[in-house]
């Protein structure tokens, strides 16, 4: 958009896009529909539409009963020509997991209302087709390019079509099923796909994905499935998988950075406690692994529970012992 003068300046963006979409869409609109519309009172309603009419677009009023505020001749602004594929990538940032700040997401919430009917439904299914989860699994891995059907499979959830799916294992067989996506997942440098599949719910590494070609036959989405949960209850498990050792300890304050490098994003740090160390839980594959990793930082840590693992630290400090006497 073009042609903006000062009165426009002071102007809520979100209001903005979002009464020029509803003019493109419903023709003509009074002040009170565009108040209701968007949550706002009828006072500013109009002054946003004085605000525009004098800024250069063309908005004008129609006075008298069944009157209100039109675009000149259906002129269509810039904003108002968005593609499909650009509303629903303005609308990825509109989830309920995203990055977005919470004001972002609360106008492109009020934007959707104002979106032309054909780009309405995948663009508030593009707000809730994508999580963001920055912890990652295991050790720092470079940051590569997109994996190569992520776009492909993103669109798949959008429209809600079913995709045949080649897929590459860890063992590097290859297979090839008919899968319901059902959401896209960002976890740390890695992208997953949440689908529905024959066997039950999967999730698949994109990065692994050798082909997909939707099918065009629509998703079965459960009526009460929710991408954020459903993330949150694939991760836990994952995560017990990774690290079923628990051990609880208390840590020295200055410990705790050396604490940190020794085990990452397996650390899970509490409060104090009255002697002013801190509490803290330490997850692992493996109760002697872990001990043995951790026997370096005797100075600083004490640990409480397990009294296995505190067995396997006597005996790695009875053969330190013996070997360095």
């Amino acid at each position: 958009m073009t042609g903006f003068s000062g009165n426009v300046v002071g102007m809520r963006t979100d209001r903005l896009v979002a009464i020029l979409l509803m003019l493109q869409r419903r023709e003509q609109v009074t002040a009170a529909e565009v108040a209701k519309e968007l949550e706002v009172s009828e006072r500013t309603a109009r002054r946003d539409l004085d605000a525009l009419a004098m800024s250069g677009i063309p908005v004008y009023s129609v006075q008298g009963r069944g009157g209100g505020w039109r675009l000149l001749g259906g002129a269509r602004t810039d904003l108002s020509g968005l593609t499909s594929g650009e509303a629903r990538a303005l609308f990825l940032v509109a989830g309920p997991a995203s990055a977005a700040s919470p004001a972002v997401k609360t106008a492109l919430r009020k934007l959707v209302r104002a979106l032309p009917e054909p780009f309405r439904a995948q663009a508030e299914a593009a707000a809730s087709s994508l999580v963001l989860d920055p912890q990652q699994w295991g050790a720092t891995r470079i940051v590569r390019q997109p994996p190569r059907f992520l776009d492909d499979l993103q669109d798949a959830v959008i429209r809600g079509v079913q995709v045949r799916l080649g897929y590459v294992d860890r063992q590097g067989a290859e297979t090839e099923r008919t899968i319901h996506p059902l959401g896209v997942v960002a976890k740390g440098p890695s992208w997953y796909l949440v689908a529905q599949t024959a066997t039950g719910r999967r999730t698949f590494r994109i990065d692994r994905v050798s082909s997909a070609d939707p099918t065009g036959d629509p998703v079965h989405r459960p009526t009460d499935f929710d991408l954020s949960e459903s993330w949150r209850e694939i991760s836990d498990e994952v995560d017990r998988k990774r690290a079923p050792v628990e051990i609880h300890a208390t840590c020295a304050p200055d410990g705790i950075g050396l604490l940190r490098i020794a085990v990452g994003t397996d650390l899970e740090i509490g409060g104090a406690t009255d002697d002013g160390r801190v509490t803290v839980v330490i997850r692992g594959p493996e109760e002697y692994a872990l001990a043995g990793h951790l026997a370096g930082l005797v100075e600083w840590l004490d640990i409480t529970s397990p009294q296995s693992v505190r067995d396997h630290l006597a005996a790695i400090g009875n053969a330190l012992a013996e070997r360095y006497r």
